[in-house]
């Protein structure tokens, strides 16, 4: 097991690829960059795994009950404030 970081662009909706299983640990902002931090099995195959990025203020579109609350991140000095979710998907 390792703890593996991802560097992502701030969208509505992120897709990052990690191994299967991946528990996310959390998101903070590293050298003003969003970023997920996981602990993987990096011998497990890859999955895309989908978040929600929702700014303070900004229209909640999914539901709350079956997604995941990731953790909150502040980007250009806390100037944009975001919160990342991981929705549930069939």
């Amino acid at each position: 097991m390792f703890i593996y970081k991802y560097p992502f662009e701030v969208s509505d909706t992120v897709e990052i690829m990690m191994p299967t299983k991946a528990r996310i640990l959390t998101v903070q902002t590293q050298s003003n960059a969003p970023c997920i931090w996981a602990l993987v099995d990096g011998d497990k195959p890859l999955e895309t795994r989908r978040f929600r990025v929702f700014g303070t203020g900004h229209e909640f579109n999914i539901d709350p009950i079956q997604s995941k609350y990731i953790g909150t991140f502040q980007l250009m000095d806390g100037g944009f404030i975001g919160h990342l979710f991981e929705p549930a998907y069939d």
